[in-house]
């Protein structure tokens, strides 16, 4: 039987699917190591580096793409099994804790990129939509203030990120200012939160002027 033009359309999509994971899961054996280069990332995957670059141009893609994997694979099944959980904030802090432990476990990946915290911000928006109906559980139940939104996740886990997610931290230590920083969203005695002007909600606009001055 001929080759249509659509197989071969659909075997070029497959293909090129097959080598985006390839590199991707190179990018975590990689960088889990310590310090990287996409050189020794296309060697681990097994492609040229200019195959590399046609998929990846830089190494924020690489880093984008491994805390994909990373939300994907290890935290959204915790979000699965935790939907019909009695105590949902606790969910909340266990999931967060455990993606510290999963960014600081791939120990090149917070200095790989220059950037990582905006990246991060990016990839922790999508994943917050996953989230939402933990938080409005929590809030429900009355164990998260209800001023808190769900624009507000990313936001919170990128703070815990940037401050905790440090090669060397200790897991104590990062245990330790989980629970602090969780503490901030009880809602007895809690500060009403200030209104957010237009304009003013974008983190990856804040970031980025904290990384130019």
């Amino acid at each position: 039987m001929a080759t249509t033009k659509d197989d071969r359309a659909r075997r070029r999509r497959v293909d090129a699917r097959s080598t985006i994971e390839r590199i991707t899961a190179a990018g975590r054996t990689v960088l889990g190591a310590g310090d990287a280069s996409l050189e020794q990332i296309a060697a681990e995957a097994g492609v040229g580096i200019a195959t590399l670059y046609r998929h990846f141009p830089n190494r924020e893609a690489i880093v984008r793409a491994v805390l994909d994997d990373i939300l994907e694979t290890d935290l959204l099944p915790l979000v699965d099994e935790a939907i019909d959980t009695p105590h949902p904030r606790q969910s909340l802090q266990d999931i967060a804790a455990q993606l510290l432990d999963l960014i600081t476990q791939e120990k090149g990946l917070v200095t790989f990129a220059s950037n990582f915290s905006d990246v991060a911000v990016g990839v922790l928006q999508r994943f917050s939509e996953s989230l939402h109906p933990l938080l409005l559980r929590a809030q429900q139940q009355g164990e998260v203030r209800h001023d808190l939104t769900a624009e507000d996740i990313p936001r919170f886990l990128v703070m815990a990120v940037a401050g905790l997610a440090i090669p060397g931290t200790a897991p104590s230590m990062r245990a330790r200012f989980i629970a602090l920083l969780f503490d901030s969203l009880n809602p007895a005695n809690a500060t009403p939160l200030p209104p957010l002007r237009p304009g003013e909600g974008d983190l990856r606009t804040a970031v980025g002027n904290i990384a130019h001055n």
